[in-house]
């Protein structure tokens, strides 16, 4: 089922994994209000002047589809989220056609497929549903984004080394592959690219590489850096640059909503944290003390706060301190990030790219990559790579 884009851009279809969560919805109702003209494109780089000009989709020519297993229809969704303080109640008339058309485009995910089926049939039945979304709506391409729960790590599995092995496997067993990854194989059999906003396994898995170099497609990945990271990505170098010597790093995340409820488990937590570590020590040093620490307050609904202890070393040993507080809306923060990275996705997709795109690690805590060496996580060097990749004549 593969499938390659038309040489006149046309619209580009989004198909999310948890398509009815907080950030989906975010998404399309952000995505139909600045479309519109009704709101500033704040939040999105893809809208910075430095890519104006260089053939990304535009936000109006973006339609919205995907799977999930929760039944909230978007639109009440979307009235509970404003009610959270999300976005302003008074966008909800303007977007609501933007929200039911989405709706009207989500399929029943895998969860709730028959126990014991072979992950074969379950991978056909969701590819044929972004195969059918594609084609109902006459898109150029689809890009699958993937925004359910975090999943805990997996073990290495012989069927995961190989395609060949895995669609063997795929074809006797009931479970070979985590949800997120399947996910990410039925993205790839429709003929799609690819995002992982979590730290889920999802396409990391080496048979997933193999399938996507075969289709000619690119992927990227992975978890969104969207707020304490962010900052960290920014700090880190800073410290770096100046010869500061950080002693130890701790961070506490305070969270509520849906992320803050499957992050209340300890291996879903486990795959969060060590994402959220791997930059840190990349910039600063792994024989830094301190931990990160999740804990889910119910409470909060859709707000987060990250507090930040730092101690280092300055000239002549004196010991010094820094602290920082971050506190947002998760939703609000995911949502524009998502759409910057379908729309860059999808045109390093029109310009030829295949499998890892490493020039969009700006937007992940643990970017997934094509080259053996050290990762690159300080922010503005990201920044400048994304882009040189886009501007530096891919046209």
């Amino acid at each position: 089922m593969s499938h390659s884009p038309r040489t006149d851009p046309g619209p580009v279809g989004v198909w999310f994994v948890g398509a009815r969560g907080s950030v989906a919805t975010t998404a399309v109702v952000g995505a139909a209000a600045v479309g519109a003209g009704l709101l500033p494109p704040t939040g999105l780089v893809s809208e910075l002047p430095e890519f104006a000009g260089i053939g990304l989709p535009a936000i109006g020519q973006l339609v919205f589809g995907g799977h999930d297993v929760a039944d909230t229809p978007l639109p009440k969704r979307a009235e509970q989220l404003a009610a959270g303080g999300v976005f302003s109640p008074a966008l909800l008339p303007a977007v609501t056609p933007a929200l039911q058309s989405a709706d009207r485009e989500i399929r029943r995910g895998a969860v709730r497929r028959p126990a014991g089926e072979p992950q074969a049939g379950v991978a056909a039945a969701l590819t044929a549903d972004i195969v059918s979304f594609r084609d109902r709506n006459r898109l150029s391409q689809v890009v699958v984004v993937n925004i359910a729960s975090t999943e805990p790590p997996v073990p290495a599995r012989r069927a995961h080394q190989s395609l060949a092995a895995l669609e063997d496997a795929l074809a006797a067993k009931p479970a070979v592959l985590p949800p997120s990854s399947l996910y990410a194989y039925a993205a790839l059999r429709a003929g799609c690219g690819y995002v992982d906003f979590t730290p889920s396994p999802g396409i990391r898995i080496p048979a997933l590489d193999q399938l996507a170099r075969q289709r000619r497609l690119p992927y990227a990945g992975s978890d969104g850096k969207t707020g304490e990271t962010l900052v960290r990505a920014a700090l880190g170098p800073m410290f770096a640059h100046r010869a500061l010597r950080v002693l130890s790093w701790s961070g506490t995340n305070l969270l509520g909503g849906g992320d803050g409820a499957t992050l209340a488990e300890p291996g879903a937590a486990a795959s969060k944290t060590a994402s959220k570590r791997s930059g840190l020590d990349a910039m600063v040093g792994t024989g830094v003390e301190g931990r990160t620490h999740i804990d889910y307050v119910s409470s909060m609904g859709e707000r987060k706060t990250a507090w930040d202890h730092i101690t280092f070393e300055g000239f002549l040993g004196t010991p010094m301190t820094m602290q920082f507080t971050w506190q947002g809306v998760d939703s609000a923060l995911a949502a524009p990030l998502v759409l910057d990275l379908a729309r860059f996705l999808a045109r390093a997709r029109q310009l030829g790219a295949v499998g890892p795109q490493e020039q969009l690690a700006f937007f992940f805590k643990d970017p997934v990559r094509a080259s053996t060496g050290p990762a690159e996580h300080r922010l503005v060097t990201q920044f400048e790579t994304l882009r040189a990749w886009y501007r530096g004549g891919r046209r």
